[in-house]
């Protein structure tokens, strides 16, 4: 069994399709009848295919085929069985999740995918290892493996208060957003930051200016965590060490902006203008993210944001969708890993188009609630951009059964 590169980008992209799909269904039942749809249990199958079956299985592809050029070989038949075990797992997942909820068949799923996540990991590893020249990006790629290990520890706490019918609520939370935050700023972000990093090396950035970059943020995002849980009650030691997390992400961010702006002109050269300007929706919707993780350090603003589901929600989305997914789709279209036409950039507009109207949306949603107050169609209008953002992934779907207007690396 062994599928090309572009096979597994092909799937992972129909796999954006269900993720949206799901996505359309949850806003409908939340604006009219669908007496057969468990709201739970779909939006359970919604975030974990989110991440394994969209997420995962297109880093786990990108980061296969970049060991691949680093060596010089073929994609190794192991990373083709851990990506089939990994889609396997994310399909399981997505159907048990969807008629069960949390049951034996669904957490079954879930652990495999854990596993999966292990072996790919120590394999990984050992592989980067192996290779004769290692530079910073080898570094960014063995964090976000183990981050992603790490992260396993809350559905792991999970799985124990089920079993053990031992529920507390904070100990629940915290396990949820113990997950949360190492897959995104841990697995997630460390993946994508190493392939910028190999090829941010190739256009001239010095490699110490990028490994200052990776240092401070690698340092931040333990302590980091605690930002996303402000109901746990921390000494005045650990607060100072959130506050300097803040500072050291917002520091590093500014430094590797810069080092980018003084090679734009390699830069520019060498990917196309509708590339540069999915890069920069990416990178913007980072900053905006990184602003916002910043004002949570002041306590009261932090309990008031997280106390209302629709920030916490627009939160969430502005991180899966607006940092790591426009990234992924920047990075496939600008390296011509996929099949790039007007179809393809149509789509892809469409969904960055969906995804700032449901930022601005999910806001105003916020913000009153914050006030008390409801607002009217808001609901319907949110099912709507949902629509709009199905829309987009099915035409870039779509688009790679057209020809493209560039070779496509196989």
């Amino acid at each position: 069994m062994k599928f090309s590169l572009q096979t597994w980008l092909k799937i992972s992209l129909f796999n954006l399709v269900l993720v949206a799909l799901l996505g359309v269904v949850l806003r409908y039942k939340i604006s009219f009848s669908l007496p057969f749809i468990n709201q739970k249990y779909l939006l359970e199958a919604h975030s974990h295919f989110a991440f394994d079956g969209w997420v995962t299985q297109a880093l786990m592809s990108l980061l296969a085929n970049n060991l691949s050029r680093k060596s010089n070989k073929p994609i190794s038949q192991k990373y083709h069985w851990l990506l089939l075990g990994n889609l396997v797992a994310s399909l399981g997942m997505l159907i048990f999740f969807s008629i069960q909820g949390y049951s034996i068949c669904s957490i079954i799923f879930s652990t495999a995918s854990i596993i999966v996540s292990y072996l790919f990991g120590i394999f990984y590893w050992r592989d980067l290892n192996s290779l004769p020249e290692k530079d910073v990006s080898c570094r960014c790629f063995k964090a976000a493996v183990l981050f992603n290990a790490l992260s396993s520890a809350g559905p792991f706490v999970l799985a124990y208060m089920m079993a053990t019918k031992n529920y507390d609520q904070n100990l629940y939370l915290a396990a949820i957003y113990f997950f949360l935050h190492f897959q995104y700023n841990g697995w997630f972000f460390f993946s994508c930051m190493g392939l910028m990093f190999d090829h941010l090396i190739k256009y001239g950035i010095p490699e110490g200016k990028l490994k200052i970059g990776f240092n401070l943020f690698l340092s931040a995002c333990v302590p980091a965590y605690f930002l996303s849980a402000p109901w746990l009650q921390i000494p005045l030691w650990v607060y100072l060490l959130v506050v300097a997390a803040v500072f050291l992400q917002l520091a590093s961010w500014f430094i590797l902006c810069r080092s980018i702006k003084n090679v734009m002109l390699e830069i520019k050269s060498e990917i196309s203008w509708f590339s540069q300007l999915l890069f920069s929706c990416s990178a913007v919707a980072l900053s905006i993210k990184l602003l916002l993780q910043a004002a949570t350090v002041i306590p009261s603003l932090s309990k008031l944001a997280f106390g209302f589901r629709p920030i916490v929600i627009a939160y969430l989305h502005l991180v899966l969708l607006g940092v790591i997914t426009i990234f992924i789709l920047s990075y496939m279209i600008a390296f011509k890993l996929i099949s790039v036409n007007k179809t393809t950039i149509a789509g892809v507009a469409i969904f960055i188009a969906g995804i700032i109207l449901n930022e601005i949306f999910l806001m105003i949603q916020g913000a009153a609630d914050l006030d008390y107050y409801a607002i009217p169609w808001i609901n319907e209008v949110l099912f709507g951009v949902a629509v709009v953002l199905l829309t987009g992934v099915v035409m870039i779907n779509w688009g790679q059964f057209m020809r493209s207007h560039y070779p496509v690396e196989r």
